[in-house]
């Protein structure tokens, strides 16, 4: 929306919004753009837990921004945590106001998602799954708040995680997909944003979305115009226009902790049998 609107140039340096981002000494980090950061090669590395180094906000952040890269700009891609903190940072500072108040006008407001939204109210708690039982950090059992440690010291509004929705909400979001955004985007932008970028070689990115890889979470059938994405806590939504078909997963598979990958194998057989029963 802010690329459509004039606001945001794709290959503009970050450190224009967060000029805090290339304050350490590192030449390179003056090359990282909006597009390196969406389709997650900015050479930021995939995680970092800077939670436990600090308990607040302003401290987590400082320390996202001068996390050190661990390549060169444009030179691999590597999801990154990191890169989406600082994305996130980054769209509040253009929006001038903060993702959870901009998402809810401009996306969840007129989809009519009504049933998503960051940081749940506690009467809404008990109806949603508890995704962990952590007991190295909050020592409670976390049910209806973030379950990622570096959001919940974020405030539990942060560009990587956070958002809690459901199925049927998620559907209303990939409609608006199939249907080229509309009524909240043109889709020659919902085109830009889910075409897989040419560079660095071999990724799988889009800007913001992934596309399906060989091998896929999206199993073996969804076309290569296809675009989703997973969330750690067992969640995806894939969406492939040729079928005008959208699948959204909601699992909490680290319940009650992260030990259990058996999300991997569940999942791509879980689209293709989806899709083999529609054909």
């Amino acid at each position: 929306m802010l690329y459509e609107r004039g606001l945001l140039e794709l290959d503009a340096p970050v450190s224009g919004s967060v000029p805090e981002f290339a304050a350490a000494p590192d030449p390179r980090r003056r090359d990282v753009t909006f597009r390196m950061l969406l389709a997650h090669s900015s050479g930021l590395p995939a995680y970092e837990k800077l939670f436990l180094k600090t308990q607040s906000r302003e401290e987590l952040l400082r320390l996202a921004f001068s996390t050190a890269l661990t390549a060169n700009p444009g030179s691999r891609a590597e999801y990154s945590d990191i890169g989406f903190i600082i994305l996130g940072v980054a769209l509040e500072r253009i929006a001038q106001e903060s993702l959870d108040i901009f998402s809810q006008r401009e996306i969840f407001g007129p989809l009519v998602m009504a049933h998503t939204t960051f940081n749940p109210p506690a009467d809404l708690r008990p109806q949603i799954p508890p995704t962990a039982d952590d007991r190295l950090f909050r020592n409670r059992v976390i049910q209806g708040e973030v379950q990622d440690e570096n959001a919940f010291v974020l405030g539990g509004v942060a560009g990587h995680a956070g958002l809690f929705s459901t199925a049927e909400d998620l559907a209303r979001f990939a409609d608006a997909m199939l249907r080229g955004g509309r009524p909240i985007l043109r889709s020659e932008t919902v085109a830009l944003f889910t075409r897989r970028e040419l560079a660095p070689s071999g990724t799988s990115r889009a800007l913001g979305w992934d596309t399906p890889s060989a091998p896929s979470q999206s199993g073996n059938h969804f076309g290569p115009a296809s675009f989703g994405h997973l969330g750690y806590t067992g969640t995806s939504l894939w969406i492939d226009p040729a079928r005008e078909l959208s699948i959204t997963l909601l699992t909490n598979r680290t319940w009650p902790d992260c030990a259990n990958q058996a999300i991997r194998q569940v999942r791509p057989k879980f689209h293709d049998a989806v899709v083999e029963a529609l054909e």
